[in-house]
């Protein structure tokens, strides 16, 4: 099973503001849409309470460290091992790893994939992605979007793939 990250973030690496998106594009969230569907997805607690309910079309399931934590229709795992294992069990092809930063932070060196969304502004905002070796990565593809009326910024849509290590 593949494990990837996805991820939209502006030119300081900004992914969020007081638990919610500092911005509002359309076109990204198509693309996380077409990109997800079908698939697991995952969340930390608080990025989840930010949504507020189960994304249609995929299986939700929840990061936390309560043990008490419910929430209808989606799967609650307590470590990145459960989440995997979860996905894998159910015969994922493709984890999606959807925020936020301490889900991002333990699943980087677990990753096999990033889908990055790179927005060409900077924004105000308390979260961010965290650093990452970019020298382990390979870019793969990437698109760029213009600015329109629904979408106020130019942004690009990335794609890196872990390279490999030898041993």
């Amino acid at each position: 099973m593949k494990i990837s990250i996805i991820v939209a973030v502006d030119e300081n690496n900004l992914i969020g503001k007081r638990n919610s998106l500092p911005w509002h594009l359309p076109a990204d969230l198509k693309h996380f849409k077409q990109t997800t569907m079908g698939h697991h997805i995952l969340f930390g607690q608080t990025t989840f309470g930010s949504i507020g309910r189960p994304l249609p079309g995929r299986t939700t399931m929840i990061l936390t460290n309560d043990p008490k934590f419910k929430q209808e229709n989606c799967v609650i795992v307590h470590s990145p091992q459960e989440a995997i294992d979860h996905a894998k069990n159910k015969k994922e092809e493709e984890l999606f790893v959807c925020g936020g930063a301490m889900v991002y932070r333990s699943f980087l060196p677990l990753a096999d994939k990033i889908y990055m969304t790179q927005i060409h502004h900077k924004f105000e905002g308390d979260v961010y992605f965290p650093e990452w070796n970019k020298d382990e990565w390979k870019e793969t593809s990437r698109k760029h979007f213009k600015m329109n009326k629904e979408n106020k910024y130019d942004f690009d849509v990335a794609v890196y793939s872990k390279i490999s290590q030898k041993k």
